[in-house]
C-alpha cells in the first residue's frame, strides 16, 4: 500500500514521518489505526488534524497529540511539509 508520507523508524516504536509539501490533499483519507498513538509535532505550518466528530485542530509544533487506536481521523495539508514523531503503542482494552 502507498502512503501519502515518507517514515523512518528513529527507535523501538518511534518513527519519524514527513509529509511533502506537493503531496495530494486527496490522498490524505480518513482512516484508523490498530495502535494507539503519540504525535509530536516537529515542522508544520498550517497543517491540521481532524478526529471523528471534531472540528480540525492546528497542528503546533512541539505539541503533542493522542490519537486512541480505532479512533478515525484525518490531517489537513498546510503549507510546505509536515514533520512529526509518531510512537505506535499497543491499543488497551
Amino acid at each position: 500500500m502507498d502512503f501519502p508520507f515518507s517514515e523512518k523508524k528513529v527507535g523501538g516504536k518511534l518513527f519519524l514521518r514527513e509529509f511533502k509539501s506537493d503531496v495530494d490533499s486527496e490522498d490524505l483519507v480518513w482512516h484508523q489505526d490498530q495502535e494507539n498513538r503519540k504525535v509530536k509535532v516537529i515542522e508544520s505550518n498550517g497543517w491540521k488534524l481532524q478526529l471523528d466528530n471534531q472540528l480540525p485542530i492546528l497542528l503546533e509544533e512541539g505539541t503533542i497529540y493522542n490519537i486512541p487506536a480505532y479512533e478515525f481521523h484525518r490531517i489537513i495539508k498546510g503549507e510546505g511539509v509536515l514533520k512529526v514523531l509518531v510512537q505506535k503503542n499497543e491499543a488497551t482494552t
